[in-house]
C-alpha cells in the first residue's frame, strides 16, 4: 500500500473546525426539526414515519461528513456529535425550562377511557393507531385504558383501569368453574348420586 492511500483513509479532506462545526448544526437542526414535527415522528406509529427516520440519516450524511471519507473525519465528526448530545443533555438537565422546550410536555390522549380527541388532532394521531397500540399493550378497547399518555420521547404510555374487559371475563370463567365444581360436589353428596352409586 502506498502512502496515498492512508493519506487518503486518515488525513480528513476538509478542515478541523469544519469537521467540527457541520455535525453541530445538523445536531440542532435536527433537534429542532423533531421538536416541530412533533412526537408522532418519533412514536414511529405507521411505515411513513418509520421511513422518514430511517431516510434522514442518509439525507444528512453529506452535511455531516462533506466531502471527506476519511476514517479520522469519519470519527471525528461521530465524536462530535456524542460530546454535543452530552452537552446538551447535561446542559437541560439543569435547566428544567429549557428541557421542557427543548422535549416538549406529555400529551394525554385518553383519561378514563375517554378519548381526548382534541390532543388526537393536535399530535396527528389517528384513531385506529392509538387502538392498535392499545391492542399491543394487551388492552382489548381503549375504554380499558384509565389513562394513555404520548410521552416526550414518542412512547405511548397505557394506564389500564383497574378493572379491564379481560380480567372481567378471567373472573366471569373463574366464578362458571366454581358453580360447575358445587353442582358436581352437590351431585355426587344427592342420594343416588355418583358417590352413593359407588357406596
Amino acid at each position: 500500500m502506498d502512502a496515498s492511500f492512508w493519506s487518503d483513509m486518515m488525513l480528513p479532506g476538509i478542515s478541523i473546525a469544519e469537521k467540527v462545526l457541520r455535525p453541530i448544526l445538523v445536531y440542532l437542526f435536527l433537534i429542532i426539526g423533531f421538536r416541530l414535527a412533533g412526537k408522532r415522528e418519533l412514536a414511529q406509529l405507521n411505515p411513513f414515519d418509520l421511513v422518514v427516520l430511517l431516510t434522514i440519516s442518509n439525507t444528512v450524511q453529506n452535511a455531516i461528513i462533506g466531502n471527506d471519507n476519511s476514517l479520522i473525519g469519519g470519527l471525528l465528526g461521530a465524536a462530535t456529535l456524542l460530546v454535543a448530545n452530552w452537552l446538551v443533555v447535561r446542559w437541560t438537565f439543569n435547566h428544567p425550562r429549557v428541557e421542557r422546550l427543548v422535549e416538549g410536555t406529555p400529551t394525554v390522549l385518553v383519561d378514563r377511557g375517554v378519548v381526548n380527541r382534541e390532543a388526537l388532532a393536535r399530535e396527528l394521531v389517528t384513531l385506529d393507531e392509538l387502538r392498535t397500540a392499545a391492542r399491543r399493550h394487551g388492552l382489548l378497547s381503549l375504554e380499558d385504558a384509565e389513562r394513555v399518555v404520548l410521552e416526550t420521547g414518542g412512547t405511548l404510555t397505557f394506564v389500564p383501569k383497574a378493572e379491564t374487559t379481560r380480567v372481567r371475563r378471567h373472573e366471569e370463567i373463574l366464578a362458571r368453574l366454581d358453580a360447575i365444581q358445587a353442582q358436581m360436589a352437590a351431585l355426587q353428596a344427592a342420594p343416588g348420586g355418583p358417590a352413593a352409586g359407588r357406596a
